[in-house]
C-alpha cells in the first residue's frame, strides 16, 4: 500500500453531521445516525450496489423498515440494478419540481428507495445548495425507517466524503484485487484523518476462497497499525463483517436486473448476504433500535 495517498482539504469533518444555522457542523441526534449506515467502496465496479440492495432485502426479511438512498448523486445505478423506471427522482426534488414524499417507492424486496437518476453532473460537486438539500432528505426520511443505507459513490470526492459523514457506521466493499484493496485502503485513510473515524467495516466481494476476506482485513490491519493514527492515538480498526463468495450467480442476476437474494436465495452469494444481514442487524441495529 503507498502511504503517499493524502486525503482531500474538502473532506467532511466529523460525523455524523448537519448544517447548523450558522453554517457550522453540528451532531445529528443520536438515535437518527444510529440507524445510519453508509456502503461505500474505494473503487468503482466492487460490487457496491449489488450489496446495498441485496442487504437490503435480506434486512427486510429480518422485520426491518429499510430505505436505500441512492448517494451516488453522479453516476447513479441503484434504478438498473432494480429495473426501476422512476417518474421522480432526487433531481426533480432538488429543483423543486416533486415532493420528497412522491420520490419515496417500494423496491422488489419490500423495501423502500430514492434514486438520483444518472448523469446529473450538476450534483457531481458538493456546492452549498446540494448539501442543504441532500441534508435535508436525510432528516425528513430517516425517522421513518428503521435502518438507512445509504448507496454512495465510490472514492473520497467531496460528495462521497460528505454522504459518508452523515451515518454512524461506514461499510466498505472490497475484492481481493490489489487496485481494490490500494484504493480501499485510501478511502479508509481519509475516514480516519478527516472524519476521525474510530473504526470502519468491511466486506469483501468475489472472494475465491472462504477466509480469504479475513486474511485480507488483517493485511489492511497492519498496514492501517504501522501508518494511520487516529485522534485517540489509536489505529484505526476495521471489522471484518464477512465474505461474499465468487457466484455464477450473481452475474446472471445483474444482468436479468433481479436480486439475488429473491430470485436465487440459495445460491452461496445469497447465503452469504444473508449472513451479512445477521451480523448488521446483531451488532448495529437489535442494541439500538428506538
Amino acid at each position: 500500500m503507498n502511504d503517499a495517498l493524502s486525503p482531500p482539504s474538502s473532506a467532511s469533518a466529523r460525523p455524523p453531521l448537519q448544517q447548523g444555522g450558522d453554517g457550522a457542523a453540528a451532531p445529528l441526534p443520536a438515535p437518527l445516525a444510529s440507524r445510519i449506515i453508509a456502503v461505500t467502496s474505494g473503487k468503482g465496479g466492487v460490487g457496491k450496489t449489488f450489496v446495498s440492495a441485496n442487504l437490503a432485502a435480506a434486512l427486510t426479511r429480518r422485520g426491518y423498515r429499510v430505505l436505500v438512498l441512492d448517494a451516488d448523486l453522479g453516476l447513479a445505478n441503484l434504478d438498473v440494478v432494480l429495473n426501476l423506471h422512476p417518474k421522480i427522482t432526487l433531481h426533480d426534488v432538488f429543483t423543486g419540481k416533486a415532493k420528497l414524499d412522491d420520490a419515496v417507492i417500494e423496491a422488489p424486496g419490500g423495501f423502500s428507495v430514492v434514486l438520483a437518476g444518472s448523469g446529473m453532473v450538476e450534483y457531481s460537486r458538493l456546492t452549498p445548495a446540494v448539501r442543504s438539500e441532500f441534508l435535508n432528505v436525510i432528516q425528513t426520511l430517516a425517522p421513518r425507517f428503521d435502518v438507512v443505507l445509504l448507496d454512495t459513490g465510490a472514492g473520497i470526492s467531496d460528495v462521497v466524503l460528505f454522504s459518508v459523514s452523515l451515518a454512524s457506521e461506514v461499510l466498505i466493499v472490497a475484492t481481493p484485487e490489489p487496485t481494490s484493496l490500494t484504493d480501499a485502503y485510501a478511502a479508509i485513510k481519509v475516514l480516519a484523518t478527516q472524519q476521525k473515524r474510530q473504526q470502519v467495516r468491511l466486506v469483501i466481494n468475489q472472494a475465491a476462497r472462504p477466509g480469504d476476506g479475513r486474511a485480507i482485513t488483517g493485511q489492511l490491519q497492519q498496514v492501517l497499525d504501522r501508518f494511520v493514527t487516529t485522534d485517540s492515538g489509536r489505529p484505526m480498526r476495521l471489522v471484518h463483517m464477512g465474505d461474499i463468495p465468487a457466484d455464477l450467480s450473481v452475474r446472471d442476476a445483474v444482468m436479468r436486473r433481479q436480486l439475488l437474494t429473491l430470485h436465487m436465495p440459495g445460491c452461496p452469494a445469497a447465503l452469504a448476504i444473508a449472513q451479512l444481514a445477521s451480523k448488521v442487524d446483531a451488532t448495529l441495529l437489535s442494541t439500538r433500535n428506538t
